[in-house]
């Protein structure tokens, strides 16, 4: 059965850093492109960064930019989010998914999505 499973996550000072990962099983990191999300309370879910590593791309998003690393291990079948220099503006449920090959900025395109996990950013 194909499940996506995240881990990581917590309750960081403003600054500090965080890295996420997102473990594939049932299926190869190969074949998918994996995104991550996040959603804010009371906002809309919004894409954060994306890896395919059949193109061997990432593609970030201005709010990754800078701050943020999307990486994949094929061997560990594995995707990381590392986050840095975290904000409180950052603090939201994250979401990693999966969509068969390529990155979409559509989140629609996304079949399988991982369970959540969150990241809350404080003093």
């Amino acid at each position: 059965q194909a499940q996506l499973a995240q881990s990581g996550g917590g309750l960081v000072q403003p600054g500090e850093s965080l890295k996420l990962s997102c473990s594939l099983s049932g299926f190869t990191l190969f074949d998918y492109a994996i995104a991550w999300f996040r959603q804010a309370p009371g906002k809309e879910r919004e894409r954060v960064s994306c890896i395919s590593m059949k193109e061997g791309k990432t593609f970030d998003t201005d709010i990754a930019k800078g701050r943020f690393t999307i990486s994949g291990d094929n061997a560990r079948n594995t995707v990381y989010l590392q986050m840095n220099n975290l904000d409180p503006e950052d603090t939201a449920v994250y979401y990693c998914a999966a969509s068969p090959g390529y990155c979409h900025y559509n989140e629609g395109a996304y079949e399988l999505w991982g369970q959540g996990t969150q990241v809350t950013i404080a003093a």
